[in-house]
């Protein structure tokens, strides 16, 4: 399920830091006066990256985005973390064979540079009120679903199945301790994975109604979303099921996930 928010508006950020968080798991944490209307817990909320042409100056770069350009590579990410009293957003880039213009700029960005973010847009996160919880997501949806785990209930239980392209991607995620999580090593992102179909297939489901997150790349998720709707006869407009991304396919200006 979507939970709306407001104070959507374009900003201009700059670098405060960057570091690798895991071998394929970028971060790249953002700060500026400009946060200070960012509306409070939206952590999981998509955002919409303006990202500069490599070096690009940044007076220019900053005089397309408050005209509005449409000639600005944009993308969607994640806020992972909001820390408002230091003024700063934690963005994780997926690092992968090939790049895109994104991940590009993350990994040469450094303290000072700058970058336009919009938003936020929707919380992704299932309904707080289900009896358990079901979450699948691979490395590109984990920063939405860790923050929607770490929003949860701290009475909630069930399962988050998260699959990594190695097993030194896994991070740390503060989960409900009645939240089991299982890391699912998947070394090939070219090629859509079956594995958390198989797990859910598998697992031993608890009685009543899960609250579901479902994200990643189509494949898979097109294969989770059959067997929780035609198979488990789950309502798809209690769910949060959505495609991240595509094998093959370059995201150009595209709609929120």
């Amino acid at each position: 399920m979507k939970a709306q928010n407001s104070g959507r508006k374009t900003r201009l950020l700059h670098v405060v830091r960057a570091a690798r968080l895991t071998p394929n798991m970028h971060r790249v944490t953002l700060g500026g006066s400009e946060l200070a209307d960012f509306p409070t817990g939206q952590e999981s909320a998509h955002i919409k990256l303006f990202v500069p042409e490599s070096g690009q100056p940044a007076e220019d770069f900053g005089q397309l985005v408050r005209a509005g350009s449409k000639d600005i590579t944009r993308r969607t990410y994640t806020v992972r973390h909001h820390r408002p009293d230091a003024a700063e957003l934690d963005i994780d880039f997926v690092v992968h064979e090939g790049g895109g213009p994104a991940c590009d700029w993350a990994l040469r960005a450094r303290p000072g540079d700058v970058i336009g973010v919009a938003g936020p847009g929707p919380i992704k996160t299932p309904d707080h009120g289900a009896d358990w919880f079901l979450f699948g997501a691979d490395m590109a949806a984990i920063p939405a679903a860790a923050a929607a785990l770490e929003a949860l209930p701290q009475d909630a239980v069930g399962h988050a199945i998260f699959e990594i392209t190695t097993d030194d991607d896994i991070q740390p995620v503060r989960a409900p301790a009645g939240i089991k999580i299982h890391w699912l090593v998947h070394e090939d992102p070219h090629v859509s994975s079956t594995q958390q179909l198989e797990f859910f297939r598998a697992l031993d489901w608890s009685p009543g109604v899960p609250g579901v997150f479902v994200a990643g790349e189509s494949g898979a998720v097109a294969g989770l979303r059959s067997y929780l709707i035609n198979e488990r006869g789950l309502d798809k407009r209690k769910m949060y099921i959505s495609a991240y991304w595509k094998i093959g396919l370059i995201e150009k200006n595209a709609k929120a996930a």
